[in-house]
C-alpha cells in the first residue's frame, strides 16, 4: 500500500475528476454527432403524406433524402418521448410509495445492538438509530431511481437523435456511419457510468457527515441506491419490451399480410411504433438496466469493504476502492474509444469486427494495469473479510 497522503489524494481527485471527464467526453461525442445536419420536419407529427410518393421514386436527391430521414426521426422521437413521459409518470408514483415502504419497514426495526452487543464496526459506539437508517436508505433509493430514469432517458434521446444521422452518413461510406453510431452509443455509456459514479460518490460523502466511521451503517444505507436503479430498470425493460413486441406483430400482420406493404416501410404506422418500442425498451430500458447492474455491483462491493478488517482503520480510500475501480474504468474506456473513432479508419464492413475485438483487447490490457495501480495505492497490505474469515 502507498502512503496515506497519496491514497487520500487518489480518492479525492480521481473519483470526481473521472466522473466529470466522463460527462464532458459524452457531451463532446454528442457535439460530434450533431455536426451531421438533418433538416427539421414541417409536419406537426413528424410524418407527411408526400413521403408516400417519394418512396416510390427510383432516385431521391440528397436534400429530399435528408428531409425524409428527418421526418421519420422526428416521428420516432416524438413517440418515444411521449411513451417515456407517460411511463415515468406512473413510475414516479411507484417510487414514492416504495420509498415510503422502505422508510416504514426500516424505521420500525429495532437495532440489534440495543439489546445485546455493540456493532462490529465500532465497538466503542452503538448502532445509529433505526429511524436515521430508514431515512438515509429511502433517500438513497430515490437517488438511485432518479439516476436510473435519467440514464434511460438520455440514452433514448441520443439514439433518436443519431438514427437519421447514421443513415445519412452511411450514404458516404461504412466508415462514416460506424463512427457516428459508435459515438452516439458512447454518449449513453459514458453518461450512465459517470453520472452513477458522481451521484454515488457525493451521496457517500454527504451520508458520512452523519455516520462518521460507521462504515457498515453507511454502506447499508447506500444499498438503497442499487435497489432504486434496479426497480426502474425492471419497469423500463418490461414496459418497453411489451410495447415493441405488440407493435412488431401489428406491423407484420396488418402491413405485410393484409396491406402487402414491405417490411419496415414508413407508410405503415406500426413500423414507426415498432421503432418507438425499440428505443424505449432496448435503449431506454437497457440504459436503466445497465445502470441498475452497475449500482448493484458497486453497492455490494462497498458492503463487502465495510465488513473487512480495515473497516476499523478509518481509511476512506480503502472503503472507496470499488469507486476507484469504476473511475479508472472511465479513463481507460475514454482512451479505448479513440482507437475506434480517431486512430484507425474503417473502410469496409469486414473491418468492423476486428475493430470491436481490438477494443476488447486494448481495454482488458489497460484495465488490468489500471486495477493493479489502484490496488497498490488504495488497499492495505493485508485485510480480512469477517464473514469468510479469510486473510488476503
Amino acid at each position: 500500500m502507498a502512503g496515506p497522503l497519496l491514497s487520500e489524494m487518489l480518492t479525492e481527485i480521481l473519483v470526481p475528476v473521472a466522473a466529470v471527464i466522463g460527462i464532458a467526453f459524452a457531451l463532446l461525442q454528442w457535439v460530434f454527432v450533431s455536426r451531421v445536419k438533418v433538416a427539421p420536419s414541417t409536419a406537426s407529427n413528424g410524418y407527411n403524406d408526400h413521403l408516400l410518393d417519394e418512396a416510390e421514386e427510383d432516385g431521391i436527391d440528397g436534400r429530399r433524402a435528408v428531409i425524409k430521414c428527418a421526418e421519420i426521426q422526428n416521428a420516432i422521437s416524438e413517440g418515444a418521448t411521449s411513451f417515456l413521459f407517460t411511463e415515468y409518470k406512473y413510475l414516479g408514483v411507484f417510487t414514492v410509495c416504495f420509498g415510503a415502504i422502505i422508510f416504514l419497514f426500516l424505521g420500525s426495526v429495532e437495532n440489534f445492538s440495543t439489546k445485546s452487543q455493540p456493532c462490529t464496526y465500532a465497538k466503542e459506539k452503538m448502532c445509529k438509530p433505526a429511524l436515521a437508517n430508514a431515512i438515509f436508505s429511502a433517500i438513497a433509493f430515490l437517488l438511485g431511481a432518479l439516476t436510473s430514469v435519467l440514464s434511460g432517458f438520455l440514452g433514448m434521446k441520443i439514439a433518436t437523435y443519431a438514427n437519421a444521422r447514421t443513415t445519412l452518413e452511411a450514404r458516404k461510406g461504412v466508415g462514416k456511419a460506424f463512427i457516428t453510431a459508435f459515438r452516439s452509443g458512447a454518449v449513453m455509456g459514458f453518461l450512465l457510468a459517470a453520472n452513477g459514479l458522481l451521484v454515488l460518490y457525493i451521496s457517500i460523502n454527504v451520508f458520512k457527515i452523519y455516520y462518521g466511521d460507521d462504515w457498515e451503517g453507511l454502506f447499508e444505507a447506500i444499498t438503497g441506491y442499487g435497489l432504486g436503479g434496479s426497480a426502474m430498470a425492471l419497469f423500463g425493460r418490461v414496459g418497453g419490451g411489451i410495447y415493441t413486441k405488440a407493435a412488431d406483430v401489428g406491423a407484420d400482420l396488418v402491413g405485410k399480410i393484409e396491406q402487402n406493404i414491405p417490411e419496415d416501410d414508413p407508410r405503415n404506422p406500426a413500423v414507426i411504433a415498432d421503432n418507438v418500442g425499440d428505443n424505449v425498451g432496448d435503449i431506454a430500458g437497457m440504459g436503466s438496466d445497465l445502470f441498475g447492474s452497475y449500482a448493484e455491483s458497486s453497492c455490494a462491493a462497498l458492503v463487502v469493504a465495510s465488513i473487512s478488517s480495515f473497516g476499523n482503520s478509518h481509511d476512506f480510500t480503502s472503503m472507496c476502492y470499488p469507486l476507484l475501480i469504476s473511475s479508472m474504468g472511465i479513463v481507460i474506456c475514454l482512451i479505448t474509444t479513440l482507437f475506434a473513432t480517431d486512430f484507425f479508419e474503417i473502410k469496409a464492413v469486414k473491418e468492423i469486427e476486428p475493430v470491436l475485438k481490438r477494443q476488447l483487447i486494448i481495454s482488458a490490457v489497460l484495465m488490468t494495469i489500471g486495477i493493479a495501480i489502484v490496488s497498490f495505492v488504495a488497499l492495505p497490505s493485508t485485510f480480512t473479510i469477517f464473514n469468510f474469515g479469510s486473510s488476503i
